[in-house]
């Protein structure tokens, strides 16, 4: 017993002489190395995403992508042309704080506002776009939005192209108060004129598009995509159900709905999203995708 009492405390002596050394760290798994969809909490590698296009593989959800990488996606390389690009949004009423959140937003996104206009190929037929993007104040519309998709419709016009827009947006930045919600207005008048020129709108909508961009523009044009999943709608549906006095739909407001009730013509998966463009475009213009 004493032979195996000594080895038993020889054993002991061991292990706490080993537990006293310093133990290397474990590696740290560096950050964005994996993110987690929303939709079903799956953790997916960073680099399967970007391969994938920022679709969750697991129930295909799309993440939020940037404008400049939803560019990258559905123009041909090296055919974007970006315009308008220094113009920013003012503080015409002197809104506690919204300066120092504009220069905040410009800082973390690159981004002087949220939209980037410019015109480019898609799958070899010219057209000019307006993409917006959710990570630059939700995508809310300013005065510098606004102006910035009406230029960008006006030179689609004047160059006898389609316009595509990407509309994404929580509706009218209320912090530059009238002055972004005449945005609606004349925002609406150019397409109108585009229109009666005779030329071709797209109006895509991802998630979320809402308030006064989905009451306004992203409603207007002559076909009407929508990615899966996305939120489309004005009012939020407990506003709505406040409102009415009545339960809404589980769906209530998801493209799916949306399409099903006729407001929209055509959910397009991401993947896809380029090549319903190019086909689109090309026939409108008589020719096919080249």
């Amino acid at each position: 017993m004493d032979s195996l009492f000594k080895e038993r405390k020889k054993r002991l002596d061991i292990f706490h002489q080993w537990r006293k050394k310093p133990q290397p760290k474990a590696k740290e798994i560096p950050d964005h190395v994996f993110m987690t969809c929303s939709h079903c909490h799956a953790s997916i590698a960073t680099m399967d995403l970007i391969q994938d296009q920022y679709v969750c593989p697991v129930c295909h959800h799309p993440f939020k992508i940037s404008a400049r990488e939803r560019i990258r996606q559905v123009v041909d390389e090296n055919t974007f042309k970006e315009m308008e690009a220094k113009m920013i949004s003012m503080d015409p009423d002197h809104f506690p704080g919204y300066q120092e959140k504009l220069e905040r937003m410009q800082h973390q996104t690159g981004m002087r506002e949220a939209v980037i206009t410019g015109i480019g190929k898609i799958q070899g037929h010219p057209c000019v776009l307006a993409v917006m993007d959710s990570n630059f104040f939700m995508g809310s519309m300013s005065a510098a939005v606004g102006e910035k998709i009406t230029r960008a419709i006006e030179l689609a016009t004047k160059k006898k192209v389609p316009v595509i827009i990407f509309c994404t947006s929580g509706g009218a930045r209320m912090q530059e108060g009238i002055l972004s919600l005449v945005q609606m207005a004349k925002t609406s008048a150019a397409l109108k004129k585009h229109s009666d020129a005779g030329l071709l709108s797209i109006t895509v909508l991802t998630h979320p598009t809402t308030g006064g961009v989905s009451a306004s523009f992203a409603m207007l044009g002559d076909i009407i995509l929508s990615e899966p999943y996305a939120l489309v709608g004005f009012a939020g549906k407990r506003v709505i159900e406040d409102t009415i006095h009545e339960k809404l739909p589980e769906n209530f407001q998801t493209a799916e709905f949306v399409l099903e009730k006729g407001f929209i013509d055509r959910i397009v998966p991401r993947e896809k999203m380029k090549q319903e463009l190019g086909m689109l475009l090309g026939f409108h213009s008589g020719r096919s995708a080249s």
